[in-house]
């Protein structure tokens, strides 16, 4: 019995065609050619009006989007297809759940489906059986493949053939080895990148000094070129992927990413490129090539650089040198809580505040100490140790200024000398071609005109470098130097060492620093980065060595009860009405109330305190017991109504449960006069 009815030749044929990649559209016509050869067999078959749907060319039928085949399940569903021919059923769908979608959809609206193997109704059992079968086949088949073809490329990447692209720096010999650039130009760029990390420890202060310094990278390029480069100014992913790359530490590394799987709206999204742990990478060879940094230095930088990631919490990590006057954060930690401290300004002043507990756990804050005192003598310590290592560094440092190009002139003169070839390559060309032939020659003319112009700006660039270039140390300058060597406190306290420079120097020497807290006292513990350890006794200077009165000791106390009343800028007001000053004889501001707290560890007022605390207003009094705001106020002084004030001027602090008791016994008193027809008049 046919299964071809006339129901199915009403309706039109759907030829759905697809491809599973780009390169198989490219190159694979034959495929192609059969499958939009099924129409006329569509048109054999009976079918008038033949629909082609190709909008899936170049799309793999594992789960992604695939507009063809959801344009032809909508007319399915709208009963428009009487049959849907393909190659086989691995073109309609490489999962499950997309074809047995289909056969669903199929069987309900009496669609067939047909192939080079015969033609199937949904309806019938033994098709709807076989279409299952061939659909379980495809996926199966499909899996296989992307099986063997991974564990092949794993085999191979187990013994560090695999090389499927190299970074810039390398150059690929053969299938399976690959050396260094043999561009000297490229070479020493990517020295110079790793030289300057060690230098400045931040790979964001790398990316900066190279665009300041116009010094162009090596990329990859995607055109043909010669090894694949080109140079352009640096991005910092660019710098940032040089420094985070194994592979310029001589190492093979496979699996370094992976690909996440989710489900948005019913559909299979895959995340690829996810960076993983270098403990779960799949391979990694060290020693696999020629390097530009050793193994050592590589995991020192990504230390550091995992130390500069502020953002990933600071429980671990250090961060990068900040803007700041104190010279300690991100070395300091907690000896209560074992968290990171915090740093907070009033001005150029600083304090150290351990958050952690308050934040976490709603409990008071650890520790709070002065910038000045703490700071002072761990620089003190640590000079104390370095002491004897200044002359070596003022050698080092007038040996380098005597001896050493900068980099900045050196990367331009191998860019001039790359410029000066690519010129005079442009004029041989010039050379070659007949001058009449001005079709050619015009443009190699033009060429070589802008050939001469990149001379003529890397010449100028590196004359205004030769200009700016600090003469050489004389013989009273290098005695100075010395002597600053010998004296390192000196050098320490110089007015050109920046504030930047000595954080450096102590990230440079500890690893870290522990403090408790005992009263006035601090107990601090220097972790070196030698693993040595150092401890230390600071006494908190409560004044900063006179630089500082505090105000005297009922002022303290007034201010304790003021924070549990009013804001920060209330206080200021009521205090000047006081005629209350500060330790220097000054007026009172709120960041001046702000850093009396934090120095008294008096915590800040919040709304809705003196609700939690059952106390209400003087005005909200009034209100409750029925009277206006100064009849209240008499009613408090002559003690009817039980209330306290901390200063003149302050608020009244009444209990909740007192004003309720008063007005409960005002409603229960007599009347003012026996008469029933008195009356009260409200006004």
């Amino acid at each position: 019995m046919s299964k071809l009815a006339a129901e199915h030749l009403a309706r039109s044929a759907y030829v759905y065609i697809r491809q599973s990649k780009p390169d198989q559209v490219t190159h694979n016509h034959e495929s192609r050619r059969r499958q939009y050869g099924l129409a006329n067999r569509a048109r054999q078959l009976g079918w008038t009006n033949v629909e082609v749907i190709d909008d899936d060319l170049g799309r793999s039928g594992g789960g992604t989007a695939r507009p063809g085949f959801e344009r032809l399940l909508a007319a399915i569903c709208e009963a428009r297809v009487g049959a849907v021919f393909a190659i086989e059923a691995s073109r309609l769908a490489r999962n499950g759940r997309e074809w047995h979608t289909l056969i669903e959809f199929c069987g309900l609206v009496g669609t067939l489906i047909v192939d080079e193997d015969g033609i199937y109704d949904p309806r019938h059992p033994n098709d709807r059986l076989l279409l299952g079968m061939k659909g379980t086949m495809s996926e199966l088949e499909l899996s296989l493949f992307r099986q063997r073809s991974q564990e092949a490329l794993k085999q191979k990447a187990r013994r560090g053939a695999l090389v499927l692209g190299v970074a810039a720096g390398y150059v690929k010999v053969g299938r399976d080895r690959i050396e260094k650039n043999p561009d000297q130009r490229v070479r020493e760029a990517l020295q110079l990148v790793f030289s300057k990390f060690a230098e400045f420890h931040s790979a964001r202060q790398v990316h900066i000094w190279l665009r300041d310094e116009g010094i162009e990278l090596p990329v990859k390029s995607r055109n043909g070129e010669a090894f694949g480069i080109i140079w352009r100014l640096p991005a910092y992913n660019i710098v940032h992927n040089i420094l985070t790359n194994p592979i310029y530490a001589g190492a093979y590394a496979f699996g370094r990413t992976t690909s996440r799987v989710r489900i948005e709206n019913g559909r299979k999204h895959i995340r690829r490129g996810v960076h993983r742990p270098m403990a779960e990478w799949d391979v990694l060879i060290k020693d696999h090539h020629e390097p530009y940094i050793s193994w050592e230095e590589f995991e020192r930088n990504q230390r550091v650089i995992a130390d500069n990631a502020t953002g990933k919490g600071s429980a671990t990590v250090k961060g990068a040198v900040r803007c700041g006057e104190l010279l300690l954060p991100g070395l300091l930690r907690c000896g209560h809580c074992g968290r990171k401290l915090h740093v907070s300004y009033s001005g150029k002043l600083g304090r150290y505040n351990c958050y952690g507990a308050c934040a976490h756990h709603g409990t008071a804050r650890c520790i709070s100490i002065s910038g000045l005192s703490i700071d002072a003598a761990v620089s003190t310590e640590v000079l104390r140790v370095l002491k004897p290592l200044g002359i070596d560094a003022a050698v080092k440092a007038i040996d380098a200024q005597v001896c050493e190009t900068s980099a900045a002139q050196r990367q331009l003169e191998l860019s001039l000398h790359q410029a000066r070839y690519e010129a005079a390559h442009a004029r041989r060309q010039y050379d070659a071609v007949d001058p009449a032939n001005r079709l050619v020659a015009g443009e190699l003319e033009r060429r070589w005109n802008d050939a001469l112009q990149t001379v003529n700006r890397i010449e100028c660039e590196i004359a205004d470098i030769t200009a700016r270039r600090p003469s050489l140390l004389g013989e009273q300058e290098r005695q100075q130097l010395m002597q600053l060597g010998a004296d390192l406190d000196r050098a320490w306290s110089h007015p050109a060492a920046t504030v930047t420079t000595r954080k450096r120097i102590l990230r440079a020497a500890l690893n870290e620093v522990v403090v408790r807290r005992e009263g006035a006292v601090i107990d601090a513990v220097l972790h070196w980065q030698g693993g040595d350890h150092t401890a230390l006794q600071v006494k908190q200077r409560l004044n900063a060595g006179g630089r500082h009165h505090w105000p005297p000791d009922d002022t303290i106390s007034l201010v304790r009860e003021l924070a549990r009343l009013m804001p920060d800028r209330q206080i200021a007001r009521l205090l000047n009405r006081c005629r209350k000053s500060t330790g220097h004889g000054n007026g009172w501001t709120q960041q001046r109330v702000i850093s009396f707290r934090n120095h008294h560890d008096i915590a800040a007022y919040r709304d809705g305190e003196r609700t939690e605390r059952g106390e209400i207003t003087l005005e909200t009094a009034a209100e409750i017991i029925g009277v206006c705001k100064m009849t209240a106020l008499r009613m408090v002084r002559r003690g009817d109504i039980k209330g306290r004030q901390v200063c003149a001027g302050a608020p009244w602090v009444i209990k909740a449960e007192d004003i309720a008791a008063f007005a409960a016994r005002k409603r229960l008193s007599a009347p003012v006069t026996p008469h029933p027809a008195q009356q009260t008049l409200d006004f």
